[in-house]
């Protein structure tokens, strides 16, 4: 992999500076700070069976943590 050099505004400089970790180069300070990948670079990766079996088990686990929520509630609100 190649380098570029590039022309950073003082105030940019300082404030990657800041944020770099001691065992970090610049390099991989900045590609941190960027961050990863787009959530548009996870559109398309499951068929239309998969997303709605994954749907469904969120909706499940929601309506569980509902419950479970209600049941803590319930227990505080009768002690």
């Amino acid at each position: 992999m190649g380098t570029k050099h590039v022309r950073l505004d003082e105030d940019v400089y300082e404030a990657i500076r800041a944020r770099k970790h001691e065992d970090e180069t610049f390099s991989e300070a900045v590609e941190r700070l960027i961050g990863g990948p787009s959530l548009l670079d996870l559109a398309g990766i499951l068929s239309d069976d998969e997303a709605d079996a994954f749907r469904e088990a969120v909706d499940d686990v929601d309506a569980a943590d509902e419950e479970d929520l209600d049941d803590l509630v319930d227990r505080f609100e009768g002690a």
